[in-house]
């Protein structure tokens, strides 16, 4: 059996929420930094990966 991988997401601010995105089968809400010199930050809960637009690791 394989793994879905985490989402990836493209924002444009550096602080965001994340929530799992399902309702009431997602986790509970937390707020995440992006520190610039990543370029990107990973949720502890759902895995999901929030890329800052025109950051690090932007790739677009």
């Amino acid at each position: 059996m394989t793994t879905q991988a985490p989402e990836t997401k493209i924002v444009e601010k550096s602080k965001i929420a994340c929530d799992g995105g399902e309702g009431a089968l997602g986790h509970p809400r937390v707020w995440l930094q992006i520190p610039e010199a990543d370029g990107y930050v990973e949720c502890p809960y759902c895995d999901a990966k929030y890329v800052l637009k025109g950051g690090a690791a932007d790739q677009g």
